[in-house]
């Protein structure tokens, strides 16, 4: 639950080597695109992970009343 940002990280890691780092280019193929999604892709991730991770963290924090209930067999005297 916790700590869902490595694989958020390594995509953007690879979108911005894919943007700025990369000067081949491919028939037909936007490196530099494919590098910006990925980046962006990695920023939703990164994000949402985040958001998860806050609002776990927040329930947990709260306590739960319960009613404990016992049920027994009935005496026979």
């Amino acid at each position: 639950m916790y700590g869902n940002y490595g694989g958020a990280i390594v995509l953007m890691a690879v979108g911005a080597i894919l943007k700025w780092a990369v000067t081949g280019s491919v028939s037909g193929l936007s490196i530099s695109t494919i590098g910006v999604i990925l980046l962006l892709a990695g920023l939703a991730w990164l994000i949402l992970a985040i958001v998860l991770d806050m609002s776990a963290r927040r329930r947990a924090g709260v306590p739960v009343e319960r009613e404990r209930v016992v049920e027994r067999e009935p005496r026979a005297w």
